[in-house]
């Protein structure tokens, strides 16, 4: 808990802090790379460039003191877990958060000036550090849990043994340890890091990609979208790497699996609902479920710009004869090449209407995709009278649902 006295101070000066978040953060990763280059390896260099990961850290600090505060009811446990998560994907080490504090606190002090007194300077530092100091924790306990040795390294080399062609944008490798030891067990909705060197001097970049097969295996596959720039944007770093220049017998570079949401949660009627290259958990949820639960009542819904977009839908029909309960519910912003190849399903044009999606009363529900599109189901779904409790989802990037933000 905050003390007292600073959390005092702190309700005090969040409205400045909170109005100044970004210019702080963007302040902050400016000082931080300077010191300290190499960990321009760690962060997504594109989410620096869009500005998206600065505004994240501003809204996370912002929101996490208003939680210490009294000001906002927002359950904080699922959201360090997910952090908690994402850092271990990455070999966050406790050290890092010292170096992270620092300039943290002194970008503070250089954005609001005069306004940071040591009293105002010492309550905020406190903020951080309760925030770091649950992290650590966590991520100390996930470390154990993947048996990754105190002070080693997460990475583990992989070697590519295929590599599938889904759509135009879409590829899937499948890999084996480079090393033939054991493949580690995961649930469906884990993902894994993939670690590049890139060409030209860039440097290393990591990003996360989903698992798309069963667990228990005897080998991981990953399916990854090439991130095409928009309105004049760069193309994805990695994805356009791994794309072009990985093909089989190339060996690459990838964590343990780490991840907070089950793309099978609790018992009884399931519902996986995606967009895009979202589909990759619920994928591997249905791999799952064809040989530990074939009964189980399924329904899939998944949205697509159109059936050629969609990557393994060649798996779908394999799938559908293994799960007699399996329904399939798909949108197509195009259905003129909606062909199913032997499928049963329902096929819509446009855009998924949250109203729409079957649901059983029991069901647990999985949403992955965009922010936006999981904001605008979510939100539908709560309108029907689902349970938040049995809503769970996979946020990818540094964005947060509606419901969590403050």
């Amino acid at each position: 808990m905050l003390s007292e006295s600073s959390a005092a101070v702190v309700a005090a000066t969040l409205p400045a802090v909170q109005a100044n978040g970004e210019a702080i953060t963007d302040r902050f990763y400016q000082r931080m790379f300077d010191a300290h280059p190499e960990l321009l390896n760690i962060f997504n260099r594109s989410n620096q460039a869009t500005g998206q990961q600065k505004a994240a850290l501003a809204a996370a600090v912002v929101a996490y003191a208003e939680q210490l505060t009294g000001g906002s009811s927002v359950p904080w446990g699922p959201i360090l877990d997910r952090i908690a998560h994402k850092h271990v994907s990455l070999g966050i080490t406790a050290t890092q958060y010292t170096i992270v504090g620092r300039h943290l606190m002194a970008a503070v002090g250089e954005v609001l000036g005069e306004a940071v007194t040591p009293e105002v300077a010492a309550a905020w530092d406190e903020v951080y550090w309760l925030l770091a100091c649950e992290l650590i924790a966590r991520e100390a306990r996930l470390y154990t849990e993947a048996g990754v040795p105190e002070n080693g390294s997460v990475w583990r080399d992989w070697r590519v043994t295929g590599k599938v062609r889904e759509t135009a944008d879409v590829v899937s490798f499948t890999l084996v340890p480079a090393d033939g030891g054991p493949v580690p067990g995961f649930t469906p909705g884990q993902y894994t890091s993939v670690a590049v060197d890139l060409d030209g001097g860039r440097g290393q970049q990591i990003r996360q990609y989903s698992l798309s097969n069963r667990p228990g295996g005897d080998h991981w596959r990953i399916t990854v979208k090439r991130v095409r720039g928009v309105d004049g944007g760069p193309d994805g770093m990695v994805s356009t790497f791994l794309h072009e220049r990985v093909e089989v017998g190339d060996t690459l570079r990838l964590s343990p699996p780490f991840g907070e949401v089950s793309a099978v949660p609790g018992e009884g009627p399931l519902v996986l609902v995606s967009a895009g290259i979202g589909l990759t958990p619920a994928m591997a949820a249905l791999e799952h479920l064809a040989v530990t639960e074939p009964e189980r009542p399924v329904v899939l819904v998944h949205a697509d710009r159109a059936g050629t977009a969609h990557a393994m839908r060649d798996d779908l029909p394999r799938l559908q004869e293994k799960l007699p309960n399996l329904r399939m519910r798909l949108w197509y912003e195009d259905v003129t090449d909606s062909q199913l190849l032997g499928l049963t399903a329902e096929v819509a044009s446009g855009r998924v209407d949250p109203e729409l999606i079957p649901v059983n009363p029991d069901a647990h529900v999985h949403l992955c995709g965009p922010v936006p599109f999981m904001n605008i189901v979510r939100g539908g779904l709560l309108r029907r009278g689902v349970p938040s409790e049995r809503i769970a989802y996979e946020v990818f990037g540094p964005g947060m649902l509606r419901d969590e933000r403050v």
